[in-house]
């Protein structure tokens, strides 16, 4: 985006030492803590353009569950697979080869129990060129530890006899979680390898008073694996750490000075850098500085617990020196937890970030622990405060390399040095860090925005300076065929088109059946483009326009794609969209009597749906008509009026568009279950459809074994229904619940659920399919939104405040004038417009106009807040949908203790 003022990173901290918002006192130094954050972000910065990242697909579906990589001096790339491979990429021949096979343990022998431990790490020795010396950290299959060990590459080839075991630890076994294993060299050559805490995060059976997702702390005789202090917590246990080395020509190792402990107390393990940690699967060494970087991953709670602690959150951290970073006492930014008595659900007072003690009956080590330090960036399942531009949903942290500019090797923008590259293994998505010199946060932003990426797993610099990035591919514990190698080039001269979507007009058809493509796309550099159209069983078609007429005369499902190419021959493919030849999805619609945007309480809606399927006779068995009451999204649930779509591809598409994906299959096995499972599970029960999105919205555990699907809070409840429904229909043999007749009444209740306040009529019919297709389906749906209009769904408005009273969002009247608007909708019977207010001790002399279509447009009722808030209308019955405009106008300038209004109840005529 090009401003007016641009400024460099480096203008940035000059601008900021200018100012005197640099600087901070040695506390703040200590936990990051930046006051003028939000005033760096509010500056206007010249940022890349986005659309020159492009992603190079070096190799795809060759891999089953990669972890880590190293690349080479020749940029040949080591990749690490969870089951004990390490493959090589050759860069030239662009081929895959087996350099080593390491006999791990992978898969636990316990029913329902997910193993996560194997080859997790892999490195390479800085001084590779000399030694061909390769790290990596696994789980030997006959001895129960994980082991740190060096190996030679030569010719391609590891030979096993080379191992040197550097270090080992005891890691239990037959349980689930957290392993760590992510190995980095720092620019003084020290080695960094961090370890998972080896605990059960999910809630011991058949028990009362159980973990829920916080901080596993069950120190009860034989329930080891459900206490983190005798790991994570423990100054004796090399679990749930990130240790550092000096490697030795030997293959022994020495203490570097500056750990966190000393090198001969009996109690504490030298080896310990950072200590306090969950999982921190993916660490990075600044090269530069020095600062360690890691991602840890959560824990599953989904909401904070006075008698327990924090809700969970997953954490980017940074260390400048060795230190304990709170697990598993502390979370995020010091929030503390509390001992909790798991034979009677009683809690202590919470621990103390300033003054940790661990008394727990199973640490081997120290009581009195370091100061706690608090996290670098830290984030919930649902929207962050501090940190908006992390979004929400399933969370993996995963910290990547800090990018730094050299001699020869620049092949990203000057704009990046010195920024951190954070990612997010679920979420997908990768975000630049800003910093001062001295390493405090100032900001982040998207980076590589128009990439997408199937479960990043590692990001690391090549000694090409470019950025390589492994996808663990978008399923577990299986071979993925979207798992590969991609390497991110910055496209400084000519780039590829970019397509945004491509649409056609219709998508079934009787033969001969009239195929009208049309593809939106830009040439970011102007370039003249030519269109490739691929109307599958070997059909193509070239044109030099983004649209494309085609006549198909044989019977047949085709996948319709464009393939656009510019005068240089760079190129994108569009979407995928499948068409049908020979049959056409039947009509349906529903015609409503009446108004068409509010339903009124215990009014009758009277409707009549009407279907037709060309070429074929209606089968009115097969018409399923339905309603409900769902959450509202601004005025109304979805669009007020008529809405139509597949709904089945709705619903599936959203889902895609989740990240329901990374967990779960359609038919295959993932962490989570299949859908198809899922569906044969819930056929019988004709609330499945609100009980799965409850489940999606608040979270789950137990019901598919110990793995907890995460909450989904800010998914909104209409788009969560419609990702049910798609589940639902997946091993649908019949509807359960009897259709609604094809004509009739339906009464809605005295009292709406203010929390579900839109009807929602819906219509389906499914054919019976065509030789050589399969059945095809419509589904029109009807939303009514409830009449009344509760201030918290009003969007469209200017001049007014919002105020939350008691979490009842309520708006707050315009200090001299502002307005309202409702769009789209039907004023056929209306009568009038009450609104609801409360008296805040001010002035309440307000002028209220309603207009119909525009601010100026057709005088509809007027009236004075001071007298009365009821808003006759005129009569409006052209059965057309409206903007309604509702000014206000205070009488007296600036006013103070302005009302609150607190919804709009549309009245009827009938």
């Amino acid at each position: 985006m090009r401003t007016l003022f641009t400024v460099s990173l480096s203008g940035i901290t000059a601008l900021l030492y200018l100012l005197g918002l640099s600087s901070t006192s040695e506390k703040d130094k200590q936990n990051h803590l930046v006051p003028s954050i939000n005033k760096v972000e509010k500056l206007a910065i010249d940022t890349p353009d986005q659309s020159r990242f492009v992603k190079v697909n070096l190799l795809h579906g060759q891999f089953t569950e990669p972890t880590e990589m190293a690349i080479l001096p020749n940029l040949d790339i080591l990749v690490a697979q969870r089951r004990g491979e390490i493959k090589i990429y050759k860069n030239q021949s662009k081929t895959l080869k087996e350099a080593l096979k390491l006999d791990v343990y992978f898969k636990s022998n316990t029913p329902n129990v997910n193993a996560e431990e194997g080859l997790l790490g892999i490195a390479v020795d800085p001084n590779f060129a000399a030694n061909q010396y390769i790290y990596a950290f696994y789980s030997p299959i006959k001895t129960s530890v994980n082991r740190l060990s060096r190996f030679k590459l030569l010719n391609d080839k590891i030979n096993p006899s080379s191992e040197k075991v550097i270090l080992e630890f005891y890691s239990q076994r037959e349980i689930c979680c957290h392993t760590g294993g992510s190995i980095a060299f720092g620019p003084d050559g020290l080695l960094y390898v961090s370890t998972g805490d080896n605990s059960t995060p999910f809630d011991v059976p058949k028990q009362e008073f159980v973990n829920k997702g916080y901080a596993p702390l069950d120190n009860r005789p034989g329930l080891h694996q459900y206490d983190a202090r005798r790991s994570a917590g423990n100054t004796n246990d090399l679990r749930g750490k990130i240790l550092r080395i000096k490697l030795k020509d030997d293959g022994t190792y020495s203490i570097p000075d500056g750990n966190l402990f000393p090198k001969d107390d009996p109690k504490s393990k030298p080896e310990i850098y950072v200590m306090g940690n969950r999982n921190p699967y993916r660490i990075s060494v600044d090269q530069q500085t020095g600062f360690l970087y890691w991602g840890e991953v959560g824990p599953d709670a989904s909401g904070d617990n006075e008698q327990r602690g924090p809700r969970g959150y997953d954490e980017i951290n940074q260390a400048r020196k060795a230190g304990f970073f709170g697990w598993p006492l502390f979370i995020a930014n010091n929030y503390p937890y509390r001992a909790y008595d798991y034979t009677n659900g009683k809690s202590a007072e919470p621990f103390n970030p300033s003054a940790p003690i661990n008394n727990s009956p199973n640490n081997t080590g120290l009581s009195q622990l370091p100061p706690a330090q608090p996290a670098y960036i830290w984030y919930p399942y649902g929207e962050s405060k501090e940190f908006p531009q992390v979004g929400s949903g399933g969370r993996t942290a995963m910290a990547g390399p800090v990018y730094h500019t050299k001699p020869g090797a620049n092949p990203y923008p000057a704009y990046y040095n010195g920024k951190l590259l954070i990612y997010e293994w679920v979420r997908g998505w990768v975000k630049a860090v800003s910093m001062s010199p001295d390493g405090n946060y100032l900001s982040m932003e998207p980076f590589m925005s128009d990439v997408k990426l199937a479960a990043p797993i590692d990001m690391e610099l090549g000694p090409d300076g470019k950025l390589y990035i492994l996808e663990y591919g978008k399923g577990w514990f299986t071979k993925n065929p979207d798992a590969g190698i991609v390497r991110i080039d910055y496209l400084k001269g000519n780039r590829p088109p970019q397509i945004k979507n491509m649409e056609i007009k219709k998508v079934s058809g009787l033969l001969p059946y009239k195929l009208i493509a049309t593809v939106d796309v830009k040439d970011p550099d102007g370039n003249a483009l030519t269109y490739i159209w691929n109307l599958g069983k070997g059909i193509k078609k070239s044109t030099t326009e983004p649209t494309l007429t085609h006549i198909f005369t044989k019977v047949g499902e085709y996948p319709i794609s464009v393939k656009v190419i510019d005068k240089t021959g760079a190129s994108s493919t569009s979407n995928t969209i499948a068409v049908f030849a020979g049959n056409e999805h039947p009509n349906v619609e529903i015609n409503l009597l009446g108004n068409k945007s509010f339903y009124f309480p215990s009014k009758p809606i009277s409707y009549k749906v009407l279907v037709s399927d060309k070429g074929a006779t209606v089968n009115k068995s097969r018409v399923y008509i339905s309603n409900t009451y769902t959450e509202g999204l601004d005025l109304a649930g979805a669009q007020l009026g008529h809405q139509q779509a597949a709904q089945t591809l709705v619903g599936k598409s959203l889902m895609l568009k989740s990240d329901c994906s990374t967990c779960h299959k359609v038919n295959e096995v993932s962490i989570g279950p299949s859908f198809i499972k899922v569906s044969n599970k819930y056929q019988k029960n004709n609330k499945a459809t609100t009980y799965l999105a409850s489940k999606i919205i608040k979270g789950s555990s137990g019901v598919w074994g110990e793995i907890p699907m995460p909450a989904h809070p800010t998914m909104k409840e209409a788009e969560v229904t419609q990702i049910a429904e798609w589940i639902m229909s997946l091993a649908a043999k019949a509807n359960n619940t009897p259709s609604l007749p094809m004509e009739g009444k339906i009464t809605p209740p005295a009292t709406v659920n203010a929390n579900k306040p839109i009807f929602a009529l819906k219509a389906s019919y499914t054919d019976m399919g065509a030789a050589g297709l399969k059945s095809l389906s419509t589904t029109k749906v009807v939303n009514l939104s409830s009449n009344v209009i509760e201030a918290k769904d009003l969007k469209d408005l200017s001049q007014f405040g919002r105020k939350d009273l008691s979490g009842v969002e309520e708006l707050i009247f315009p200090q001299n004038e502002g307005w309202i608007r409702l769009k789209r909708i039907d004023l056929t019977d209306i009568a009038a417009f009450a609104l609801s207010t409360k008296d805040m001790g001010g002035n309440v002399d307000y002028g209220i106009e309603i207009r119909l279509d525009k601010k100026d447009g057709q005088l509809l009722g007027k009236t004075s807040l001071s007298s009365n808030a009821n808003i006759p209308l005129t009569s409006v019955n052209d059965g057309n949908f409206h903007d309604v405009f509702i000014l206000f106008k205070a009488n007296k300038k600036d006013v103070k203790n302005r009302p609150l209004l607190q919804n709009i109840k549309v009245t009827t005529l009938l």
